[in-house]
């Protein structure tokens, strides 16, 4: 019986069995009322009969001995039949049987309105009540269809009806999760567009001034060979800008699967730095390794290796000839830490909070190579199989960035 859950059905069920109960005790009270009515209208007509014949002389025995008489002969009939008092006669020439006939149906009529009175009264409220839930709900799921989800359906009591709401709550919920996710991602690929479009606007302008100046002097092979080595820069640099921001878009966006699987600290350092050793060495630049080299670590080892290699390459551009880059690595149980430290500018205090935001680039560094996005891609990467990338630095004294993953699944 889990329809009784509901609230309201399980007050109209209650009042349902006391309308039941009253109706059964009226019945009773009526039937007892029935059942004394023949006594009262025979001691009545026996009082009546006995008042008159004493009242005509007639002595006390006699009238005893009619009045305890229980068999009729035949003269008795015909008197009775006579006088109009027999069975055929109609009720209404029997005066005590006609008052206690009109009132039998005087009682019987009021109680029966009494009665369908309670039972309408009771039933329409109810109803009421009823129809008053489903208003409101109409109300509920129209602003859910319109976009409105501040609204909430009533949950505060049990029962089929308030289940179901339950689930259209469940429902809209699910939807204005989705609608969020879709604003949101509006919102993010209208940003990345805008960021691109930016970016891009300087590389694309150095072209096509490098286009002009080469097509002004077509035979003036230095400045072909200088401008055409500075659109193959601004090339590279749109290429860097590209494909940088299409990782961090799938990323973001979540259809990127890391693949992780367990592998040597060493064989990830290496990976990582394999294509910056030579511009260390150009630069003047030394890469210094230390740690086990036989410790383990759980990663994507081509994802992590590129986010490692963005904060070497971070490091790269903000150190000048004879800094030292220093990887090294620690373990705890379930963690392993790697360093990456440098020797280089270090970040200005107001900087700090701001270095992981996309295209950020500190008064303190606008001359040095980059676009912007190397950290904030490491950190998407790190983050996105469940590590954590942090930093501190000094300025002036060089910074510290650190990674944390787990060596054990």
């Amino acid at each position: 019986m889990s329809f009784l859950q509901d609230k309201q059905i399980r007050r109209f069920v209650i009042f349902m069995i006391s309308f039941g109960v009253m109706t059964l005790c009226a019945g009773l009270l009526f039937t007892v009322s029935l059942s004394n009515a023949p006594k009262s209208i025979y001691v009545s007509h026996d009082e009546a009969v006995a008042s008159s014949l004493l009242q005509q002389g007639i002595p006390k025995e006699v009238i005893a001995d009619a009045l305890l008489n229980t068999e009729a002969d035949r003269e008795g009939r015909k008197l009775v039949a006579a006088l109009g008092l027999g069975m055929q006669s109609a009720n209404d020439s029997l005066p005590l049987l006609g008052d206690f006939r009109k009132s039998v149906i005087k009682n019987t009529s009021v109680s029966l309105v009494l009665l369908l009175i309670i039972l309408y009264v009771g039933t329409f409220i109810f109803f009421w009540h009823r129809k008053r839930l489903y208003l409101q709900a109409e109300k509920v799921i129209e602003n859910y269809i319109n976009g409105d989800f501040s609204w909430h359906l009533p949950h505060n009591s049990e029962g089929a009806v308030f289940r179901m709401f339950a689930s259209v709550e469940q429902l809209a919920t699910m939807l204005q999760a989705k609608s969020d996710t879709e604003h949101k991602t509006k919102e993010f690929l209208k940003s990345t567009i805008s960021d691109i479009s930016h970016q891009l606007k300087t590389p694309l302008a150095a072209i096509t001034m490098y286009q002009e100046i080469i097509a002004d002097e077509p035979d003036n092979e230095e400045a072909v060979r200088k401008f055409s080595g500075k659109i193959g820069m601004s090339l590279k640099r749109m290429e860097d800008l590209i494909q940088s921001m299409l990782k961090i878009t799938r990323l973001d966006t979540e259809s990127i699967v890391f693949e992780k699987n367990e592998y040597n600290v060493s064989e990830l350092i290496s990976r990582s730095i394999s294509e910056l050793t030579d511009r260390a060495g150009k630069e003047q630049k030394q890469i210094i390794i230390e740690g086990n080299p036989e410790q383990l670590v759980i990663c994507d080892l081509e994802w992590t290796s590129e986010a490692v290699g963005n904060l070497v390459k971070n490091a790269l551009d903000h150190t000048k000839p004879g800094d030292t880059i220093r990887i090294s690595w620690e373990q705890t149980p379930a963690i392993l830490r790697l360093f990456i430290c440098d020797t280089g500018a270090g970040i200005a205090p107001e900087d700090i909070h701001h270095i992981f935001k996309r295209f950020y680039r500190s008064k303190h560094s606008l001359d040095t190579q980059g676009i912007g996005l190397g950290l904030p891609l490491a950190k998407s990467i790190i983050e996105g199989q469940g590590g954590l990338l942090s930093v501190q630095s000094k300025l002036n004294e060089g910074t510290i960035f650190t990674i944390s993953l787990l060596t054990e699944s």
